[in-house]
């Protein structure tokens, strides 16, 4: 079973949640942590394990040879992202822009367009106990995450079996990374904050997971500060609030140091408990 963990917006505790709940989980049963947020993963910084695999990733760009090209346009044609220019004599390739979907090379007529692997960051493994930790970091200057995020996937996809529990840390936000990040994951978990602000874009992730057709839930944290419209919104909507982590000094001290909250805040350790109980009946139903 798969399980996301998004949200709205960035701050809102995503990773606190993922790591606590992959550790939790962990004491039980073999787990695995993803981070998916690839252009800033944090969740290393919470997970000390010893390594296990190291690899540069790598994504496919067309390289242009003018030696036989005949210089028909197509590749301009066929190229979805503008990432391949005619201009003159020459065809202008544009690294930043390609997305690595083999259009242009595989309809080039004269086979003037090759691709070639061009590294885009790295990805690394780790373990603990019974939890295995996969991160991968987009190298400085690519602009593209979804290429890492989809291999990151893969490489999990392909060394764990179907009944392993994975946890996915998912970029923030409601683009094109958190999209890659939880469309093929049996549930998300959208945790926010009670805040105006919060309640903003939990409503823009609520509408994004509902048109991917994603069971979903929500986990409220530092519940203690704002208002009650997050509370409000989830009951008139119909949906699942899970668990509400309260806001505490103790919480902030414990996280800013590089721990584990549930090892040591009582409350924390409750709400990480209900979450991992309801993520154990829906994965029995969904391996039944």
């Amino acid at each position: 079973m798969k399980v996301a963990i998004a949200s709205g917006k960035g701050g809102t505790g995503k990773t606190t949640l993922a790591t606590n709940l992959a550790m939790f989980l962990a004491l039980n049963e073999p787990t695995v942590l993803v981070d998916l947020d690839v252009e800033e993963p944090n969740s290393g910084l919470f997970i000390r394990g010893e390594p296990v695999h190291e690899e540069a990733k790598n994504k496919m760009i067309p390289v242009w040879r003018e030696d036989n090209c005949s210089l028909c346009g197509n590749c301009q044609e066929v190229c979805n992202f503008n990432a391949i220019l005619k201009m003159g004599p020459s065809i202008m390739v544009f690294p930043e822009l390609c997305h690595g979907c083999y259009a242009c090379a595989g309809l080039c007529p004269t086979s003037s367009l090759t691709m070639q692997p061009k590294k885009m960051g790295d990805l690394k493994h780790e373990r603990i106990g019974n939890l295995d930790f996969i991160e991968s970091r987009l190298m400085i200057s690519e602009e593209q995450a979804v290429p890492l995020i989809k291999q990151t996937i893969d490489y999990v996809d392909n060394l764990f079996s179907d009944e392993t529990l994975k946890i996915f840390d998912s970029p923030p936000g409601t683009s094109c990374p958190v999209i890659e990040a939880t469309r093929g994951v049996d549930l998300v978990l959208l945790v926010t904050e009670p805040t105006p602000f919060g309640l903003h874009d939990l409503k823009l992730a609520v509408d994004t997971v509902r048109q991917l057709g994603k069971e979903f839930a929500v986990v409220l944290n530092r519940y203690g500060i704002g208002d009650d419209q997050v509370e409000r919104y989830c009951a008139d909507e119909e949906i699942n609030l899970l668990a509400r982590i309260p806001n505490s000094r103790r919480v902030a001290e414990i996280y800013a140091s590089g721990g584990l909250l549930y090892q040591s805040v009582p409350e924390v350790a409750t709400a990480v408990e209900e979450i991992a109980d309801f993520i154990r009946s829906r994965r029995k139903e969904v391996l039944s």
